[in-house]
């Protein structure tokens, strides 16, 4: 049986939206941390330009190789395996990198790392998008992303929403600039940054 997320189902449709606007001209993407693959067949099916990378840790592959076998895509790729933590990771230089959902639940060492992946793989001029939940200034946008915080904590105290200030600060050390801070519906936000082309990659 293939795997389902019901956060997935309700969040792909406005997530599109922005893709749709954002990465007209791009042409690779590496989605990090593709979970069950709803949003990798989903986004791949309307967005047909695009060669649409999967990646996730080992044991997650099986799902998504489930959705795949059932939609046969050729644009979506079979899932490579990356930790975010991982010195390298097994992928040719990609135009855009996607993530939704991460950075909450890994600790704030881990999202440093996933930077300085992402640094590693994306080309000159590419574009990082980031879907989830963000604080600003230090707040809540809503008592339900405060529930959720305390929900994920009590799972591992080294998780929880992130500030959108911090990862604004730790894209800029990367050489990502921002380009767009969209309202979701359901308190999210998607962040898109662009890398400066004149920004060296990390070794």
């Amino acid at each position: 049986m293939k795997p389902y997320s019901e956060s997935c189902e309700r969040n792909q449709a406005p997530i599109l939206k922005i893709l749709q606007e954002t990465l007209a001209n791009q042409q690779r993407v590496l989605e990090i941390a593709s979970g069950t693959g709803q949003h990798a067949v989903y986004f791949g099916r309307a967005l047909p330009h695009l060669s649409w990378q999967t990646s996730e840790l080992a044991q997650n592959h099986e799902g998504i190789l489930a959705w795949l076998d059932e939609t046969k895509l050729p644009n979506v790729l079979p899932p490579i395996a990356i930790d975010v933590s991982d010195a390298q990771w097994p992928i040719e230089i990609v135009d855009t990198v996607f993530n939704a959902n991460t950075v909450h639940i890994i600790s704030w060492p881990e999202v440093e790392r996933m930077f300085t992946g992402i640094t590693r793989v994306l080309s000159a001029s590419g574009i990082l998008c980031l879907y989830g939940p963000f604080n600003y200034e230090g707040k809540f946008t809503s008592e339900s992303n405060a529930r959720f915080d305390a929900w994920l904590k009590s799972r591992n105290r080294n998780s929880g929403v992130r500030d959108f200030e911090a990862i604004n600060r730790l894209a800029e050390t990367h050489g990502l600039f921002l380009l767009r801070d969209v309202t979701m519906p359901s308190y999210n936000r998607t962040l898109i940054w662009q890398r400066a082309p004149n920004i060296l990659k990390t070794p």
